[in-house]
């Protein structure tokens, strides 16, 4: 079937949905709303498609095209469920089961006939991390079965005036609802909070006579102050007391309004930095392997299960500044100092990476060299594992992952990866050559041909397509909240295989007669070359897109097989 995806932004569903309707066999096309409705209908008349799906979309299709064709929204939230902000009112309200719809377009908002529908129980995570698991995973379900009855042509779809369907407005959520009161909010509401408005809008709010947006929350188990104190920091994020505990807030984003020169969103600590008045605060550093009985919060963290090491990790976006990613290489070092035989390397829900920070880097006094010393920390840690031939390396990736994160994967021994993640295994649509050892590591694994075909084409890949590319050694079909358990129980089960010992020594050979045709050195070398060009070049166009991507300004028209703005450094928000 002839699918046109109309959608706001190529975001983290919008690429499953290429990707796996693609997997179908369904040709797929994609046009961004937020070009405009000539745009879309020029998208229309050109591709002349059967159907036409919005699985994100913030303004309505013009009315001319959803009464021609037959227009199915992709809406976050339970049949009749009615309104802008669906997901984020779950969360507020902690409710512990929601939904996806596939609605047929018309005149009023959420309100066409139901195609289809799955329901899922929510997570204690922020709105970005649940929307891009359980809410992607039904919308997934839900979208493949409304393709199925729309291709059979007898379906007919359940009108919302079914006396069955019960039909519930919800208002867009504002800033004041949003707002805290953190003399009156407990901890529990504090997070609800800020998780319901984690990616977009984050909660409005004052630091030191301020106002900034909060981004993210968790919660910390000893730290305790006035409600509304700034207690301290840790990797990045900063502590603030509620009236009952307290959390960690990872990210802020100055108002545009406010002067600040980067008002986007940045660790905690980077834009307190900047705030003349801010007393010390102390930086509250857990070790790597936490004691028992301890729930504190932290962004890297070490466990060991007999002969398996763990090195977890989650930042936001999927992002790693320079700061995260030696901060990662050192706790790498430090689970090779550990006796096991199996080390995995990830497994927490969400993002696996998504490369260099480009957030960070816009934010630098000088881009140019932050961008260079950023992608040298990358190098060092994907280095790191590919020198590893001691034990089995294993990448676990429980969501998505892009650019050098795919590269970070691809250095280890195996690639388990959660079914429904999405991969960018490319650089192009940030005007970059790539790096990160990508010219080893993907033809090793998918050979030449592909590898040049995947960073030339930049479009994003399902799972099962990078299983069967290579790129991937295991699918494991488990949902996100069983995800880290299934890991586990795989590399403790590798960890007990009778040839391990034989494919550690056949890994180190092979290794060793790898460095004798070309030395990674070499790879590195070549590559960097290539990035320092661009960096160091004011007239790049690496420049001109990483900002407009930072600053979500638009940055060109897309092709509609080969949707601009994939992520790339800076991830699908």
């Amino acid at each position: 079937m002839d699918i046109l995806l109309v959608a706001s932004a190529f975001n983290s569903l919008s690429q499953r949905v290429h990707a796996e309707l693609s997997d179908d066999g369904h040709r797929v096309d994609v046009v961004l709303a937020s070009h405009g409705d000539d745009a879309v209908r020029a998208a229309v008349r050109d591709t002349r498609p059967e159907l036409i799906i919005a699985p994100m979309l913030k303004t309505a299709l013009p009315e001319d095209v959803w009464r021609e064709h037959t227009c199915l929204v992709v809406h976050p939230g339970p049949p009749g469920d009615r309104g802008p902000t669906s997901l984020d009112w779950a969360i507020a309200e902690d409710a512990p089961r929601w939904g996806v719809t596939v609605l047929q377009a018309g005149a009023a908002m959420d309100a066409g006939d139901i195609w289809a529908a799955a329901p899922f129980e929510t997570a204690p995570t922020g709105k970005s991390d649940l929307y891009r698991n359980e809410v992607s995973d039904a919308a997934m379900a839900a979208v493949s079965l409304a393709v199925r009855r729309y291709g059979d042509a007898t379906h007919k779809p359940q009108p919302q005036s079914d006396p069955a369907v019960r039909v519930v407005w919800r208002d867009a959520m504002r800033a004041p609802r949003r707002r805290i009161d953190w003399e009156r909010d407990d901890t529990g509401t504090v997070l609800r909070k800020l998780r319901a408005a984690d990616s977009q809008p984050g909660v409005l709010d004052e630091l030191l006579g301020r106002e900034v947006f909060l981004h993210g929350g968790h919660p910390e188990d000893r730290l305790r102050g006035a409600p509304g104190e700034l207690l301290a920091t840790r990797a990045g994020a900063v502590c603030r007391a509620t009236r009952d505990g307290a959390v960690w807030i990872p990210e802020l984003r100055p108002r545009r309004n406010s002067g600040d020169p980067a008002p986007f969103k940045r660790p905690a600590a980077c834009v307190l930095a900047s705030f003349p008045d801010l007393p010390p605060l102390p930086e509250a550093a857990v070790p790597l392997e936490l004691p028992p009985g301890r729930r504190a919060w932290t962004d890297i963290r070490y466990r060991q299960r007999g002969p398996v090491g763990f090195v977890t990790f989650s930042f936001p976006g999927g992002a790693m500044s320079t700061g995260q990613c030696r901060r990662l290489l050192a706790a790498y070092r430090h689970a090779l100092t550990r006796t096991t035989t199996v080390l995995v390397l990830g497994g927490a829900r969400d993002f696996f990476s998504n490369g260099i920070h480009l957030n960070v880097i816009e934010a630098a006094p000088d881009p140019a060299e932050e961008s260079w010393t950023n992608l040298n920390a990358m190098n060092d840690l994907v280095e790191a594992v590919l020198r590893t031939t001691d034990r089995l390396v294993v990448s676990a990736l429980g969501g998505n992952a892009a650019a050098g994160g795919v590269m970070l994967a691809l250095a280890a021994d195996e690639v388990w990866c959660r079914t429904g993640a999405v991969l960018n295994p490319h650089y192009r649509r940030m005007g970059l050559y790539g790096s990160e050892f990508w010219t080893y590591s993907l033809p090793r694994r998918a050979g030449h041909e592909t590898a040049e075909r995947l960073t030339a084409e930049a479009l994003p890949v399902s799972a099962a397509t990078a299983a069967a590319l290579g790129l991937v050694d295991r699918p494991v079909p488990v949902p996100a909240r069983e995800f880290a358990a299934e890991t586990e129980r795989l590399a403790t089960a590798l960890a007990a295989s009778p040839d391990l010992a034989r494919r550690i020594a056949a890994k180190a050979a092979a290794r060793e007669r790898d460095e004798a045709v070309r030395p990674l050195a070499d790879h590195r070398r070549a590559e960097l070359d290539r990035m320092r060009a661009v960096f160091f070049d004011p007239a790049a166009p690496y420049h001109a897109l990483r900002s407009a991507f930072v600053r979500k300004m638009p940055s060109g028209s897309p092709r509609p097989t080969a949707p601009a703005g994939l992520p790339l450094g800076g991830g699908a928000r």
